[in-house]
């Protein structure tokens, strides 16, 4: 375990992110002395008045390190370093894609923005009152209980009240075309009904900041476009979003602002276009680099 760990900034009294007395609201730390001041301006002074408004930052990643003990000695003495260093803001109501190769860390990122794991190292920050949800194929779902049972609780977990999640429920059986099945266990459901679920679920039930893991290839092929115009209609809505995706052309469109991870650090961050077209000619130029040394090894 590290000295760090996933933060709300305490001390924030009104919208304009300072505490009473007008001083910035404070991030604790676990070591003496190292408490930091963050504040997240969204409006007026109570002292100065008028203020110039920056965008809300709703998550944030301050020098975030991940890593575990594994039995491989091709790691660093027993150790896989998946993420090193990584920092990063999301602000209010943008998309932010993630891109990146097998096994730089795209989901375990996602993870550590949604609580799921700790840093090692680092900070993570959300904004006071926010809440963050993974949408991912079947994330936490008990396969003895419904899938009316587990989309309630899902909805619970993701900070509903219990009027708020049952009042999803008659949404999430509608969308999800599952039918009678949608009162029996989970554990007899496919692999397709479980996507549905899954999907529908993070879908209907409403969260500040939604991260989502390739999930727009999910399903058959009917499913499939109806989920897709369904979540593009968030992306594009003023929902904020993270988006982990190989699907390229898609991260284009859909994201303002695009990070490139490579080998567990920030290769790359800046508009979509100019960062997934670097990626792209830097995949090219290894794969060229691959087969001229399988050349090379084969005389």
């Amino acid at each position: 375990a590290g000295n760090t760990r996933q933060q709300p900034v305490s001390g924030v009294k009104g919208d304009n992110g300072m505490s009473e007395d007008n001083k910035p609201a404070i991030v604790a730390s676990d070591e003496p002395g190292d408490e930091k001041a963050v504040a997240f301006p969204t409006g007026e002074s109570a002292v100065d008045g008028p203020v110039e408004i920056e965008r809300l930052a709703m998550l944030e990643l301050e020098n975030v390190s991940h890593s575990y003990r594994t039995g491989r000695k091709s790691f660093d003495s027993g150790t896989h370093h998946v993420l090193d260093q990584v920092s990063l803001k999301l602000y209010e109501g943008e998309t932010l894609g993630i891109i990146g190769r097998n096994g730089v860390g795209k989901t375990t990122l996602l993870r550590l923005m949604a609580g799921i794991l700790g840093p090692t190292h680092g900070t993570v920050r959300i904004h006071p009152g926010k809440t963050a949800s993974l949408l991912t194929l079947g994330l936490g779902f008990q396969p003895q209980l419904s899938g009316r049972e587990n989309a309630y609780l899902a909805a619970m977990l993701q900070g509903s009240t219990r009027k708020q999640a049952k009042s999803f429920l008659g949404s999430i059986e509608e969308f999800s075309e599952l039918g009678e099945s949608f009162d029996e266990p989970v554990k007899d459901y496919s692999a397709g009904m479980r996507s549905r679920l899954a999907f529908t679920t993070a879908l209907m039930t409403h969260v500040d900041i939604l991260l989502i893991d390739e999930i727009l290839s999910v399903g058959d092929a009917h499913f499939r476009e109806k989920a897709q115009t369904a979540m593009k209609s968030r992306i594009t809505g003023e929902q904020t979003v993270v988006f982990v995706s190989h699907a390229t052309s898609e991260v284009k469109s859909l994201c303002s602002r695009v990070i490139w991870l490579e080998k567990g650090k920030v290769m790359a961050e800046g508009d979509s276009t100019t960062v997934v077209d670097a990626y792209l000619q830097h995949v090219k130029d290894s794969r060229v680099v691959v087969r001229e040394k399988e050349v090379v090894a084969a005389r």
